[in-house]
């Protein structure tokens, strides 16, 4: 799936056949080893590879069920957790490269308005929520719906519910943890007990807000299939909105998708000014350096290089997205004797990087001139996922 906004395409989705996605399933699992000295344990859930689990990831309802006081002490691993244990884990990171993918107690359960934490007692609510009375009220609704020991983050979508559709939403999701708590008390570990829905209709939970104009699909049973999702999260006035594509010519290609993907994706990116990137992916950093180009015969050197800035601090968050580029990010900006125009670059690239919906930290711009940012890393780049199929 693509994602186009503003006649720009930002982001790019597929299901890699190559490997089964596992972050957000759910396990009964048997705890393999725990390693004071690390302050972890290695969980066996069945798959190729156990799931490394942090002291951090422990949950309060684990420590409370263990006799602990989580909110007086900090408990060592050793204490909570023992081989052969059993316990309840979530994938909350794919595994990369050597490195064993990571589980967590701390359980998550996503709906179109709420996440459900049926193991933490906290509230929160989305980044994106920015008016304080909207704020105000979701928290206010999220403490009326969420039982002790639970918790609630709202997300975006929430800002446009009411409070009948917002208790919709935590019913099924109380619904969703109810099944998942009997499968577990019949289960025999290692065991899986809950995947999360599917690609195409993730996205459509979370992406396909009342802000989306459309949602374009050349397949007549996906149509359908995701029109009569819709009808269970109660969002028929959005049916309309799911277009079936009837040409001759592939979707993407009559979209253009898979050109400005192949230009996306390359290491010298063009900028519209004359001017270009270099991305270099590393596993330790991804490094952007920003060049003006040779033509600039017709504007003042400064001028030129304000304008070269400008442009790459608004193309910049647009190619992290659509590569899924995460972790340490450095670029290297032109230089610009001007403070004045440095600060209009940076307030760009920050009003930028607010539209991605992974978090993303500008850090700030080194003695070197250096400007930092840091990003959640989502698993892996979208050059890594191509090279791991074209490998397999």
């Amino acid at each position: 799936m693509a994602i186009v906004e503003d006649g720009e395409l930002v982001e790019v989705h597929f299901d890699a056949p190559a490997r089964r996605a596992l972050v957000g399933n759910i396990y009964q699992g048997k705890v393999e080893t725990v390693l004071p000295g690390m302050g972890a344990a290695f969980v066996n859930v069945g798959e190729r590879k156990a799931l490394f689990l942090s002291e951090h990831e422990i949950s309060d309802a684990l420590l409370v069920a263990k006799g602990f006081e989580p909110w007086k002490e900090s408990v060592p691993i050793q204490k909570v957790l023992r081989p052969g244990d059993t316990v309840l884990i979530q994938v909350r990171r794919e595994g990369m490269g050597k490195k064993n993918p990571q589980g967590t107690t701390k359980i998550s359960l996503p709906g179109r308005y709420w996440v459900f934490l049926p193991t933490e007692d906290r509230v929160g609510i989305s980044r994106r929520v920015g008016d304080p009375e909207d704020a105000k009220r979701l928290r206010r609704i999220a403490h009326e719906l969420k039982g002790e020991g639970q918790g609630l983050i709202a997300r975006t979508a929430a800002f446009h519910a009411d409070e009948e559709e917002l208790a919709v939403d935590f019913r099924r999701l109380q619904e969703v943890w109810g099944g998942i708590e009997r499968a577990a008390a019949e289960a025999t570990p290692p065991q899986l007990l809950h995947e999360p829905l599917d690609l195409v209709r993730t996205l459509v939970r979370d992406r396909f807000l009342e802000t989306v104009n459309s949602l374009i699909v050349d397949d007549a049973d996906e149509q359908k299939g995701i029109q009569e999702f819709l009808g269970e999260l109660r969002l028929p006035h959005l049916r309309r909105r799911v277009r079936l594509y009837r040409g001759q010519v592939p979707l993407f290609v009559r979209y253009d998708i898979e050109r400005r993907l192949r230009e996306a994706l390359q290491r010298k990116i063009p900028l519209q000014a004359g001017g270009f990137l270099v991305v270099d992916e590393t596993e330790a950093l991804t490094a952007i350096d920003v060049n003006t180009g040779s033509d600039i015969r017709h504007r003042t050197q400064d001028s030129a290089i304000l304008s070269t800035n400008l442009e790459a601090a608004k193309e910049i968050p647009r190619i992290l997205r659509l590569r899924k580029i995460s972790g340490i990010i450095i670029v290297d900006l032109v230089d610009m004797e001007s403070e004045a125009d440095e600060q209009k670059v940076i307030a760009r690239l920050e009003a930028e990087l607010k539209k991605d919906r992974v978090p993303v930290d500008l850090i700030g711009i080194t003695k070197l001139g250096l400007v930092e940012i840091t990003r959640r890393r989502e698993g892996e780049s979208l050059i890594a996922m191509i090279e791991d199929n074209g490998e397999s």
